[in-house]
């Protein structure tokens, strides 16, 4: 009763820790349900296309079913009661042992059985295959010596086989954070509805797959552009980011195409539509991603190499088993139980827990520092970086426009005076230039004064009074269209950076300049620091110009720049990397990055980013900071050092006890018992969870 209790404590205790609080981890940050079978990325094993959630439940379901019954078998098996000197016995006991043990193999093993029958299949013997050779073997051969032969059973060690391989997918189950539903949010990211502007000038809002090319569409402010296509009237400012990684908005105008899935800012728009439904850019993008996916490589992790191995030394090791103590003479009876013996203890109860507690133990430690880890093979393949890609905005960057220069080109203003006016007059306009100019004023302290007369310029700024007197804060391109000169080299300078400068006038005379970027991250410049120092290239890729582009890496020290660079073209420039003989891993937080994530060897999305971008990676920075990157990179190495440990432990003592289950010391008295093989397994498990805890 006592082994029985500690058994069922111990799975207990191993659920609760390592798989109720690894949900609690996964679910704390996404709230989806993960679809392995949709995803681009290498499942372990295939558990038949159910839903993650379906499956997961269903593996808890077996492992209860299986832990329970477990109980019984273990006191009815005369090993475990010789081993612990008591007896229970009553007419048809050995029966009882086999139905229960029957029911355990073949509810509680059918996933190993299935598993064991696809990888046969597809010639890729892994872990299943091992795990259903040993279960197999251990319950027909028991079977056979219930009903038939005379010999020892091994009910006992298929069942606690079966239930610790069940715990080992449980717990791998609910650290991997499940399959990518990159193309379901994507999709969704385009506008279902479009306002149709008929002949007549009337509106109808009609699903966007009615729209055709040739239809007029009206989008109004705060809109999601429906198509792609080419604006035919109206001026209005366009947030691109998502779709080209552009910082700022772009300004469009007739005759300036456009992109669907882009968010109309500040005016209405009539577009003339190009491409609809599976032509626009995005659904594009869609197609992008699902050929990645398709291609991606499916190659077996190191568990499930050790478990190829296993299976060919424990099928040939219990063929020659046999064979030999045939050739010897031996009664077959005996062969048969020194070659199940061999077959059993190859496979090892610790293997199935060696990989999973370690990676439950990193993805524990890397959630607690805001690092979640969504695919367990590509967490291993960090380990290798030999070349980090970062999306510039909103990863080296904020992705917000911040003031950086203050430029006064009147002596009789300070800079404070100008931020002052500016701001003021800012505050009443929605653009997100304005809205950084008055951040920027109320983060340093500045006191804003009121404004009076207040109106829009569309396209070229704001005006009003202040003080009395008329203030204008506009682009360049009002300074060209009233032929205003500025010829300062400070201005210069700002512009050749890439920088968005705009400028302010007092009674029309220009008083001085705001100069607005995208705004470094602070931990960036250590990020790329630590990465040097760890010997690995840091390589910058954005869609964002080549100016900007050229100063954000000039201030990171970043030698390697691609700029102006599409969500395609992303994805070649990692693949040109790679070809360097580099192992990639790129960073990035938008729609445009994510066909750049999936091709990578190892995706890493900022935590803040889009959906899509976060779906499609195997690694999520819950921070957005990019420091965490050679941090995930070093955790990974030693992740994989402990997985390296805990095979060793989990497989070594293989080297001792198959020779001996064989039989090679049987002529000087030595002769490996069933049960003593299986106190090996359950030692070298337990020195598998212990080294799991150790890492830190």
């Amino acid at each position: 009763m006592v082994y029985g209790h500690i058994h069922n404590n111990f799975i207990n205790i191993i659920i609760y820790f390592g798989v109720i609080k690894l949900t609690h981890i996964h679910n704390h940050h996404s709230h989806h349900d993960h679809l392995p079978e949709e995803s681009g990325k290498p499942q372990t094993h295939d558990h038949g296309g159910l839903d993650h959630s379906l499956m997961v439940k269903d593996y808890k379901k077996r492992l209860m079913v299986s832990g329970t019954l477990t109980i019984p078998v273990l006191l009815l098996s005369p090993s475990i009661q010789s081993a612990l000197g008591y007896k229970i016995t009553f007419p048809g006991n050995q029966l009882v042992l086999w139905i229960l043990s029957s029911i355990i193999y073949i509810y509680g093993g059918q996933p190993f059985l299935k598993g064991l029958i696809d990888e046969v299949k597809k010639r890729l013997p892994g872990m299943m295959t091992l795990i259903g050779v040993a279960i197999s073997v251990a319950y027909f051969y028991s079977t056979a010596v219930t009903f038939v032969l005379r010999g020892q059973t091994f009910y006992w060690e298929l069942a606690t086989l079966i239930d610790v391989m069940l715990l080992g997918h449980l717990i791998e189950m609910k650290t991997i954070a499940g399959a990518s539903r990159a193309l379901e949010i994507l999709a969704k990211s385009m506008p279902t509805t479009a306002h149709l502007l008929k002949e007549d000038g009337s509106v109808e809002e009609v699903p966007v797959s009615e729209i055709k090319p040739g239809d007029k569409v009206l989008v109004r402010p705060g809109e999601k552009i429906p198509v792609d296509g080419v604006v035919v009237d109206g001026t209005s400012n366009v947030n691109e980011a998502l779709v080209t990684g552009e910082s700022k908005p772009v300004s469009k105008k007739p005759g300036d195409k456009v992109i669907a899935a882009t968010i109309n800012i500040d005016g209405s728009l009539v577009i003339e539509a190009e491409k609809t439904g599976k032509e626009t850019y995005i659904s594009q993008v869609i197609e992008l991603i699902k050929s990645i996916q398709e291609s991606k490589s499916r190659a077996q992790d190191l568990a499930n190499r050790a478990a190829k191995w296993l299976t060919y030394i424990a099928l040939s090791g219990g063929a020659l088993t046999a064979g030999a103590w045939l050739l010897l003479g031996y009664d077959p009876a005996f062969a048969l139980e020194r070659a199940v013996t061999v077959m059993v203890i190859a496979c090892p109860h610790a293997l199935g827990l060696a990989v999973p507690l370690v990676i439950a133990r990193s993805t524990s430690i890397a959630a607690m520092n805001g690092l979640l880890i969504r695919d367990r093979i590509g967490f291993e393949k960090a380990k290798d970086v030999t070349a980090v890609i970062f999306d510039k905005t909103g990863t080296l960057t904020l992705g917000e426009f911040g003031v950086t220069d203050i430029i006064v080109l009147n002596q009789a203003f300070e800079e404070e005076d100008l931020l002052r006016i500016a701001a003021s007059l800012e505050l009443h306009s929605e653009h997100p230039i304005a809205q950084s100019i008055v951040d920027h004023a109320k983060k340093i302290g500045v006191e804003l004064v009121d404004v009076e007369e207040f109106k829009s310029l569309p396209g070229r700024g704001v005006e009003g009074k202040v003080n009395g007197r008329i203030v204008k804060v506009v682009s360049p391109g009002y300074l060209r269209e009233k032929n205003i000169e500025v010829q300062d080299p400070r201005i210069e300078k700002l512009s050749e950076e890439g920088k968005t400068v705009v400028f302010v006038l007092v009674d029309g005379e220009v008083a001085g300049a705001i100069a607005l970027a995208d705004i470094i991250r602070d931990e960036s410049r250590e990020a790329i620091k630590m990465l040097k120092d760890m010997g690995i290239t840091a390589i910058m890729l954005t869609g964002d110009n080549k100016k900007v582009a050229e100063w954000v890496a000039r201030e990171l020290g970043i030698e390697e720049v691609y700029a102006e660079v599409l969500p395609h073209e992303k994805v070649e420039v990692v693949r040109r990397v790679r070809e360097k003989g580099h192992v990639v891993a790129m960073v990035g937080d938008g729609i445009n990055d994510a066909p750049a994530l999936m091709e990578a060897d190892v995706g890493i999305a900022i935590g803040a980013g889009t959906d899509v971008a976060i779906e499609s990676a195997d690694i999520v920075l819950v921070r957005n900071d990019p420091r965490e990157v050679p941090t995930i990179i070093d955790l990974a190495k030693r992740t994989y050092k402990k997985i390296v440990q805990n095979l060793l432990w989990a497989t070594g003592y293989n080297a001792v006890t198959l020779p001996l289950a064989a039989g090679v010391a049987y002529n000087i008295g030595i002769l490996l018992p069933p049960a003593v093989g299986a106190l090996f397994m359950t030692v070298s498990t337990v020195i598998v969870a212990v080294n799991a805890s150790l890492l830190r």
